[in-house]
C-alpha cells in the first residue's frame, strides 16, 4: 500500500486537496479490473477484478520524470497509488537526476524496490533511463540483469538501437519471466521503428525457445495502430500481443504496448488494458479551479499564462505533471498447482 505519512506535513489545505483526490483515484482503481475486489477461487469471473494470486504487469512512460520543472507533490502521491495496483511497472523516460525517483520509490513503501539503467547518451537517447520498479512481497527477482545489444549482421542502417532495451528476470508464484523494456524512437520513419521493434522481438523469440523462457517485451514502443506496420514487427515473430487500446491522451494512439513470447502464454492471461487517470486526477471536473491555480504561480514567477487554457491544461500542464501517456498492464496467473499435479495421475 503506498504511504500517505508525508500528508501531515503540509499546510491544511494542501492536505485536503490532495487526500480528497487520493480517495477520489482509490475509489476509481478499486472499481477498475485493477482493484482489490477480494475474488474468491471459487469465483469464475476472473476480469471483475485482480485474483491474490495472479499478478499484474504495468508499465508507464512517465513524461520527463522530472526533466525542467519539477512535478507537483501532488502528482506524486497520484503517480505512486496507480503503480502501487501493478506488482511491477516497466518505467520509461526517467532522466538524468534520480531523486525524483526515490521520491516516488519512498511514497510507494519498504515493500518496493528497483533496477534503473545509466542515462542513454547522444542525441536519439534523449538522455534517458528505463527502470522496474517492483514489490518485494509479489515478486521475486531471479538475479539476472542485462541489456539486449543487437550483433554486427543484425545492426539497423548500421547503428544500435538508440535506447537499449532493458531486461531482468523475475518470478511470481509458479511463474517465471523475463521483463524486456524498451522505449522506440519515434522519428519520422516508420520503417525504422519497425525494424527495431523487429530485431528486439526477434532476438527475444529466440532466447524464449532456447531458455524455455517467458519473455514480456513491454513499454512505449510508439505504435501508431494496431495491425499497422510498425505493429507486424510484433505480430512477425509470433509474440501474443493482448488488446490494450489507445494510449495516448487523444485516445488515438497505439504506442504502449505489452507482448509475450509462447504459443501457450496467452491461456494464462487473464485480463489487460490501459488506465486513464483523468476520471479521478487532473480531469475536466478540476480544469477551471487549476486554471486559477497555475495562472497565480505563472504570475508570480513572472510568466505569462497560457494563451489556451482549454488545450494547454490536458497536453501540457496535466500531461507534465502525470503524463502524455496512460499506463497500460496485464493480468496473468501465476497458480498451475492443478495443472502440474494432474500430470502425476494414473490414467484411468
Amino acid at each position: 500500500m503506498a504511504f500517505y505519512k508525508k500528508l501531515k506535513y503540509y499546510d491544511a489545505d494542501k492536505a485536503d486537496w490532495i487526500s480528497s483526490r487520493l480517495l477520489k483515484l482509490r475509489e476509481d482503481l478499486h472499481k477498475s479490473p485493477l482493484g482489490r475486489n477480494d475474488i474468491s477461487d471459487d469465483d469464475q469471473s476472473e476480469t471483475r477484478g485482480r485474483r491474490d494470486k495472479n499478478i499484474i504487469i504495468g508499465s508507464w512512460n512517465l513524461r520527463a520524470f522530472d526533466d525542467g520543472k519539477p512535478r507537483r507533490d501532488e502528482s506524486y502521491h497520484y503517480i505512486a497509488e496507480i503503480i502501487d495496483h501493478f506488482d511491477i511497472c516497466a518505467v520509461q523516460e526517467i532522466k538524468s537526476d534520480l531523486e525524483p525517483l526515490k521520491r516516488l520509490m519512498r511514497l510507494l513503501g519498504p515493500n518496493w524496490d528497483y533496477f534503473v539503467t545509466d542515462v542513454t547518451e547522444g542525441g536519439p537517447g534523449n538522455k534517458e533511463r528505463q527502470a522496474f520498479l517492483y514489490n518485494t512481497n509479489r515478486v521475486q527477482f531471479r538475479n539476472l540483469v542485462g541489456e539486449i545489444v543487437l550483433g554486427k549482421d543484425a545492426l539497423i542502417d548500421g547503428q544500435q538501437i538508440a535506447r537499449t532495451p532493458f531486461f531482468a528476470s523475475f518470478q511470481a508464484g509458479w511463474f517465471r519471466f523475463t521483463l524486456v523494456s524498451v522505449h522506440i524512437l519515434f522519428g519520422t520513419d516508420k520503417s525504422k521503428r519497425k525494424k527495431e521493434i523487429s530485431a528486439i522481438a526477434e532476438r527475444i523469440s529466440k532466447r524464449a525457445k532456447a531458455e524455455d523462457e517467458v519473455y514480456v517485451l513491454i513499454g512505449d514502443m510508439n505504435i501508431e495502430k494496431r495491425g499497422d506496420s510498425i505493429y507486424e514487427g510484433l505480430s512477425d515473430h509470433g509474440l501474443t500481443v493482448p488488446v490494450l487500446g489507445p494510449t495516448n491522451l487523444g485516445g488515438t494512439k497505439y504506442y504502449d504496448q505489452i507482448a509475450f513470447t509462447g504459443e501457450d502464454v496467452k491461456t494464462n492471461l487473464v485480463n489487460a488494458g490501459a488506465y486513464d487517470w483523468r476520471t479521478a486526477v487532473f480531469g475536466d471536473a478540476d480544469k477551471d479551479t487549476y486554471e486559477g491555480i497555475v495562472r497565480e504561480e505563472r504570475e508570480a514567477a513572472g510568466d505569462s499564462m497560457y494563451s489556451n487554457w482549454d488545450t494547454a491544461y490536458q497536453s501540457y500542464f496535466a500531461s507534465y505533471e502525470m503524463s502524455d501517456h496512460l499506463p497500460v498492464w496485464v493480468q496473468i496467473r501465476t497458480d498451475y498447482s492443478d495443472e502440474y499435479l494432474e500430470r502425476f495421475k494414473a490414467s484411468t
